[in-house]
């Protein structure tokens, strides 16, 4: 097994190789507006680290979200043109999640909550009975409204940093988003024989950018 993870859900642009029993390589750039352009170098950071190449590469594992729209897509098109290409699957795992796994090996057992930042001043956001456990489904809101024995609970992510006001018991670790914690993740399911998210967006509301109502036609009619 040779797994091929990245996510571009969040600000962190993170890719990392798995052979199904540990990291082998991994790599995270934090740039909120370059997602584009520092996911395949990323990729091929790690692949050189750990000696492989991308044709030995036996399933792609992608976060998809939630997030925001623009980064979110390079992420889930890279993921799709590898499976394609590669003729390898490609699984998909909820973006909130691969932190919950990460709060894991950080030593955080549960229940907690993940909180990423969703912008608009909102979070997105799921309760965990554990690193491998979630039990709500992802949701978006702003801080404050969140459930308040859900907010008493320790915390973890971006979302969380920013609103300290309403998660008053927040955890350092995860500061951002891990493809080795994703990959990892990936491999326990894989190993127990648990189905995968398709690999498609998890937006949880309208992308930002609409049409232009009362535009004119540069064509004659």
């Amino acid at each position: 097994m040779l797994l091929l993870a990245f996510d571009t859900a969040t600000p962190a642009v993170t890719a990392a190789l798995h052979d199904g029993e540990r990291v082998l390589a991994e790599s995270t750039v934090v740039d909120a507006r370059r997602h584009g352009e520092l996911l395949v170098p990323a990729i091929d950071r790690v692949l050189a680290a750990a000696g492989r190449a991308l044709a030995d590469v036996t399933g792609v594992v992608v976060g998809v979200g939630p997030g925001p729209y623009t980064g979110l897509r390079v992420g889930l098109v890279t993921a799709a043109s590898f499976g394609d290409v590669l003729d390898v699957p490609v699984h998909g795992v909820c973006t909130l999640d691969g932190l919950a796994w990460a709060a894991g090996e950080a030593g955080l057992e549960g229940p907690f909550t993940v909180a990423t930042d969703a912008r608009r001043k909102e979070v997105y956001w799921a309760r965990y009975d554990g690193p491998a456990a979630r039990v709500t489904e992802p949701a978006v809101n702003r801080a404050a409204d969140l459930p308040r024995d859900v907010l008493a609970l320790p915390a973890v992510g971006a979302g969380a940093a920013l609103y300290p006001e309403a998660f008053t018991d927040r955890r350092p670790d995860p500061a951002h988003q891990s493809a080795g914690a994703l990959a990892a993740l990936a491999a326990h399911r894989l190993a127990a024989g648990e189905d995968f998210a398709p690999p498609l967006p998890l937006y949880l509301r309208r992308p930002d950018a609409q049409v232009p109502a009362g535009y004119k036609a540069v064509l004659p009619t």
